[in-house]
């Protein structure tokens, strides 16, 4: 073994061509190597870049609320001001920490709470649309009642007109929830994208929501089943909104209804 180890070793040495097959060889190996390596750091690694990720959405989504908020999108400013942008909301980071979606009444544990600014009735959304209102909060957590509740009512609209209905779940599939009280008049077909309405102090205007997936046309006004965009099985991160101006809207509706 030790005459072919040298044998070997005068062979590529002294041999241009039995050389550069070796490096190449060498490389080949080595490269692989590296490669399956570098897969195996990335996999573990993913958990610590997802949050990184997170965190930078967060942070672009409040730096897009600032710039879209101002009445006057002509005019530009180096220094970003939530008074003069008239910025109406904020989003937090949160990881679902439980998630029901089998029962008539169905809730999500996330791990934010009063110490991170969050209170009841704070709507909370993921990139792909709607998860719920918050409902019941502690120090550290906060409950959320998901669109899979039987009591979850919520402002939406067609994306493509002004009508807009109660969004509601028949508990019967998770992937599809009713939107009621549609007007005949509306122009709808199957396959429509339904956002939220904005006529809350919950949810921002234009999140989505889902596609029209069946019209049922029995009642006096439009019932439609709508195919969510989120697999609602399936959720992890999500973003809770703070709307700014709830406050003074409420007290201002108050006032108007005395």
């Amino acid at each position: 073994m030790l005459l072919e180890f040298i044998a070997l070793f005068f062979t590529i040495n002294n041999n241009n061509f039995h050389r550069s097959k070796f490096i190449s060889s060498a490389n080949e190996i080595t490269g692989g190597l590296y490669e399956k390596t570098t897969q195996i750091s990335n996999y573990f690694n993913l958990k610590s870049q997802n949050e990184e990720l997170i965190l930078e959405n967060k942070n672009l989504k409040n730096l897009l609320e600032k710039y879209t908020s101002k009445e006057d999108s002509t005019v530009r400013v180096s220094v970003i001001d939530t008074i003069n942008y008239q910025q109406k909301y904020t989003y937090t980071e949160a990881k679902i920490y439980s998630n029901n979606f089998n029962n008539p009444n169905n809730f999500i544990l996330l791990n934010k709470g009063k110490n991170h600014g969050i209170n009841i009735e704070m709507a909370v959304v993921n990139s792909k649309g709607i998860i719920g209102i918050t409902e019941d909060v502690s120090a550290n957590y906060v409950r959320v009642q998901s669109i899979l509740n039987s009591n979850s009512k919520i402002n939406a609209k067609l994306k493509n007109s002004s009508h807009f209905g109660t969004l509601i779940w028949d508990g019967k599939d998770y992937n599809i929830v009713q939107l009621e009280d549609i007007p005949r008049q509306a122009a709808i077909k199957v396959g429509d994208t339904i956002i939220t309405g904005g006529k809350s102090t919950i949810f921002p205007a234009g999140i989505l929501i889902g596609t029209i997936q069946k019209i049922n046309t029995e009642s006096s006004n439009n019932s439609l089943d709508i195919k969510l965009f989120n697999d609602m099985s399936n959720i992890d991160n999500v973003y809770i909104v703070t709307a700014l101006d709830k406050e003074e809207i409420r007290t201002l509706n108050n006032t108007i209804n005395e």
